[in-house]
């Protein structure tokens, strides 16, 4: 399938603080807030929504295209992600700038506090969905968080030539308005937000839950610990979340449950199905540090899948045999 997955591409510096960020955030002082966390150790892993949800497809056989734009400091991302079955011949590389980074300082509860600098995907703007393309139409398109004015060009262009796509606006929602969310989510064939994500562009959008439900054709609404809820033609279809043996980084979860639930979709697999697939990604993702620090092979995944749900599935069969082992 000629799969896009356009958003950010970045190189994520994590971080750990031994403590609990909510002990030192005075609510009364919000108003002044200056503050320090002296962190444990930091690490330096690859990352970027668009970059995590490609290399997590690609687990399943999938050679998804990456478009979007990266900096000087590419190239040895590129021989990473060609390695693990990514297509980066669409990634746009900008010589005078670097690649976006992302800091993220997570506390003992794993909450986190993080900054993004955008670098080279500010130039995804100018980038336009054609021009990765080059004449040949896609299957699907994922437009995942980006530069903003990227997301709706992408978003337009999508609908002006019919093609399917997926809005995924998750960690651009607090930077997009109503009008614009209200906007590029029309025409999207589905939207995958976490439950925090949806209320936000509930309110900013003026719109209540079933408008939200009724503005995509499919709509999904992840919750965590407590799994995902799949709205599709006035239906509710409930995923359970699979519980990790141990968290050690949260960082990339919602993105590896993308990669899953869009593999899934990819392949026209159930609904329910396509959304435990994404569920167990997202417990891989969580149990590795680094949003592309899991592994599994294809017949690990199975059986792993098997056990914890209790079903009998061949999903090798389904997904195609061209997987990565």
């Amino acid at each position: 399938m000629n799969i896009l997955v356009t958003g950010s591409i970045a190189y994520d510096y994590l971080m750990r603080f031994p403590g609990s960020f909510r002990q030192h955030i005075l609510t009364e002082a919000l108003h002044q807030v200056s503050l320090s966390f002296l962190v444990e150790d930091m690490t330096r892993h690859w990352g970027g929504v668009a970059a995590n949800i490609a290399f997590t497809m690609a687990r399943f056989g999938l050679r998804p295209k990456l478009v979007g734009t990266a900096g000087t400091d590419f190239p040895d991302y590129r021989r990473w992600l060609e390695t693990a079955g990514v297509d980066t011949s669409t990634v746009r590389q900008i010589d005078d700038v670097f690649t976006a980074s992302f800091f993220c300082n997570t506390d003992v509860e794993n909450n986190q506090i993080a900054s993004f600098y955008s670098g080279a995907m500010a130039y995804a703007r100018d980038y336009p969905l054609h021009a990765a393309l080059n004449g040949s139409a896609p299957d699907m398109v994922i437009i995942s968080p980006n530069d903003p004015e990227a997301m709706s060009r992408i978003a337009e262009e999508c609908r002006a030539n019919g093609y399917r796509f997926v809005y995924d606006p998750s960690q651009q929602v607090a930077r997009l308005d109503g009008d614009t969310l209200k906007r590029d989510m029309q025409g999207a064939y589905a939207m995958v937000v976490n439950q925090y994500e949806s209320s936000v562009i509930c309110e900013k959008a003026g719109m209540t839950l079933d408008e939200l439900r009724a503005a995509v054709n499919l709509l999904v609404i992840t919750h965590g610990e407590h799994g995902s809820h799949i709205y599709t033609n006035g239906e509710i279809i409930e995923v359970s979340a699979f519980a990790p043996t141990e968290i050690k980084d949260p960082t990339g979860a919602g993105d590896a449950f993308r990669a899953g639930f869009f593999a899934g979709l990819a392949r026209d697999l159930p609904l329910e199905i396509a959304g435990e697939i994404g569920a167990l990604c997202a417990t891989y993702a969580l149990e590795y540090v680094g949003p592309q620090g899991h592994r599994y092979t294809l017949k690990e995944f199975i059986a792993r899948y098997e056990s914890l749900s209790n079903k009998t599935l061949d999903i090798s069969a389904i997904l195609g045999e061209s997987v990565q082992s």
